[in-house]
């Protein structure tokens, strides 16, 4: 392969020539973050959370080398079905296009080929941040640096708590990423509703979400992300009692397994699955799910904010 143009589906092709509304979704929690057969299921019903609530889905992935920004039912399947499909994030995306790797891009990957091509919205679960141990081992994910300098809305659920949650919020703030909670003045843990943490601003409608990204876009004066922290009502979290508990068994196992950097996540998160017995997972599903609908319905906010501008 020698031409290494994004690739665009004909859905967000459209969308994208036409100033719709697109809302852009990993491929990572397809390959990587759910268990088969679920996450093929799961990944259709993302998209279609996505167009019942106005906009297009436009899932980031790549084939064979090719970086595709809207992958079609097969090539989606292709990356929940396949072995070896390769974790990306942005570093990877060169060296894995001209080796011709089917990959699944990260958070950090999927914000920056979003914003490279025209896309102002992305939904995903949870983000990556700064590791419990980092004063240790300076491990924290590429998700932060990424959103410093990409002009992108994350609609999230905050991190998870197996991170260091505070450490993350002083880097966000550090590296000059805006965080707003979607009705809330606290940061969500991902599978809690509250991680104990407060948050500075609060926006309540995706059409106020819509004026800060064209304030942004207008003062030209700040180009790194927003991060909308949505967090689940509390009747649809996980227990806060199993949730601390089963932290505390997985973190006390991590030191007797001897358990260490890139490994420490999917090993917490394996023991959350097996631990909870799968509610876990359901509430995953529910975080990404809901974010997918408030991500839609800030594009579309966003979309009809341009056409009402240019009319």
């Amino acid at each position: 392969m020698t031409d290494f143009h994004l690739r665009y589906g004909t859905e967000v092709a459209r969308a994208l020539r036409e100033q719709g509304p697109v809302v852009a979704l990993e491929s990572t929690i397809v390959s990587h973050g759910l268990p088969r057969p679920d996450n093929l299921r799961v990944a259709r019903q993302i998209e279609q959370a996505v167009r019942d609530a106005g906009a297009v889905p436009a899932t980031i992935g790549m084939i064979a080398g090719e970086l595709v920004v809207g992958l079609d039912d097969a090539e989606l399947t292709r990356l929940a079905t396949a072995d070896g499909v390769t974790k990306l994030s942005v570093r990877d995306l060169a060296v894995a296009a001209a080796t011709g790797a089917d990959g699944a891009t990260t958070v950090a990957a999927t914000s920056a080929v979003a914003a490279a091509a025209g896309i102002g919205v992305f939904a995903t679960g949870g983000l990556g941040g700064v590791h419990r141990e980092a004063a240790q081992t300076f491990d924290e994910s590429a998700d932060l640096v990424t959103l410093a300098r990409t002009p992108i809305a994350v609609v999230c659920a905050g991190v998870k708590s197996i991170l260091d949650v505070g450490a993350t919020l002083e880097r966000l703030e550090t590296l000059g990423v805006a965080v707003v909670g979607y009705r809330t003045r606290r940061f969500p843990g991902f599978f809690i509703t509250d991680s104990g943490f407060d948050l500075d601003w609060s926006v309540d409608s995706p059409e106020l979400i819509a004026d800060v990204l064209a304030a942004r876009e207008q003062h030209r004066a700040h180009h790194s992300g927003l991060i909308v922290a949505n967090p689940l009502p509390t009747d649809e979290q996980l227990d806060p009692d199993l949730h601390d508990r089963t932290l505390t068994e997985g973190l006390a196992l991590l030191e007797r397994d001897g358990v260490t950097g890139k490994a420490v996540t999917p090993y917490l998160l394996a023991h959350f699955h097996s631990a909870t017995q799968g509610a876990s997972l359901a509430v995953n599903v529910r975080i990404i799910l809901r974010n997918a609908d408030l991500a839609a319905r800030i594009a579309v906010a966003a979309a009809q904010r341009r056409a009402d501008a240019s009319a």
